[in-house]
């Protein structure tokens, strides 16, 4: 997590997507520089901002975030999603994500770094940490863990540890969440399949174009363009690197920051629609209920 970026917050609840009918450089992530903190082989820090922006990046070490206070939307891979307080995220080395929050005011996550090997190359292969070893080749794609109230408590306290102590203490909540169930994955099962370098840099060209242009008309050409590809090409590359279409993806795109600002502002279902790049509110409405098993505004109702 960084709190610097390039997208601005909305003042509806939402981000505030730079709009223009022509095609712009894709976003690609940026190599992070973590460190780590004084007397320790890891980092740990608590953020506290008036607001998380936007900053698509990844790093070699591995992030523990821990929100505790404000909410926005998270990105992990190929998956947007909101995030509010208690809300726990490891992602493992490499994943490219950004958190941002949904308006200013008070926000503040757990956030601690560290690498697979910082304790030693095979540290996870005993038998008393295999279990936090497989947690952490789970966390390759991105993984939503259970945050019980222990945990949050154990994670706060660990940024005021150091040393030994601290150590011990990171050891010690790892071994609880490798204990606690197997989360919730959060990047699509075929997000990290382009093996090759180009096509892992045209999967990210993609997903930073999409995440950061969803709410305008996109044409299928105008998305094939970013990744060099003909359309017909592009169609076959996308679906065996995600498991789906193109146009099956953005609508989830779509309708997850749709749900965001459901949510977080009282603005009018017609005009998150047009904002989130639906057209037509009734197709907004017949995609909504598709994914979500409920109209917009029962789902304002029920987690609004």
């Amino acid at each position: 997590m960084t709190t610097s970026g390039t997208l601005t917050l909305g003042s509806g609840g939402g981000i505030a997507v730079r709009r223009s009918h022509r095609i712009v450089e894709p976003m690609r992530p940026a190599l992070e520089h973590v460190g780590t903190t004084g007397g320790l082989s890891w980092k740990r820090h608590l953020y506290r901002t008036s607001a998380f922006r936007f900053s698509w990046h990844f790093h070699p070490e591995i992030e523990l975030t821990l929100i505790t206070a404000g909410s926005g939307t998270r990105y992990a891979g190929d998956r947007i999603e909101p995030y509010d307080p208690g809300q726990l995220t490891l992602l493992g080395a490499g994943v490219p994500h950004a958190f941002v929050s949904a308006a200013p005011g008070r926000h503040e996550a757990v956030v601690i770094h560290f690498r697979p090997d910082f304790l030693g190359p095979r540290l996870f292969d005993v038998p008393e940490f295999e279990a936090v070893g497989a947690l952490l080749a789970a966390a390759g794609y991105g993984l939503e863990l259970p945050a019980p109230e222990p945990t949050i408590h154990r994670l706060v306290a660990l940024t005021g540890r150091t040393g030994a102590d601290g150590t011990l203490g990171l050891l010690d909540v790892l071994v609880g969440l490798a204990d606690g169930g197997p989360g919730r994955s959060l990047a699509s099962p075929g997000y990290r399949s382009p093996d090759r370098p180009d096509g892992r840099r045209r999967m990210d060209d993609v997903f930073g174009f999409l995440h950061a242009r969803y709410g305008e008309p996109i044409a299928l050409g105008d998305v094939a363009a970013v990744a060099h590809l003909s359309p017909a090409a592009f169609s076959r590359f996308f679906r065996r690197a995600t498991g789906r279409t193109f146009t099956a993806y953005l609508t989830e795109l779509r309708i997850g920051a749709a749900c965001r600002l459901l949510t977080e502002s009282d603005r009018a279902v017609a005009d998150i629609a047009a904002f989130c790049g639906f057209g037509n509110l009734s197709n907004f409405n017949r995609r909504f209920r598709e994914l979500k098993a409920m109209t917009p505004r029962e789902y304002r109702a029920r987690f609004g």
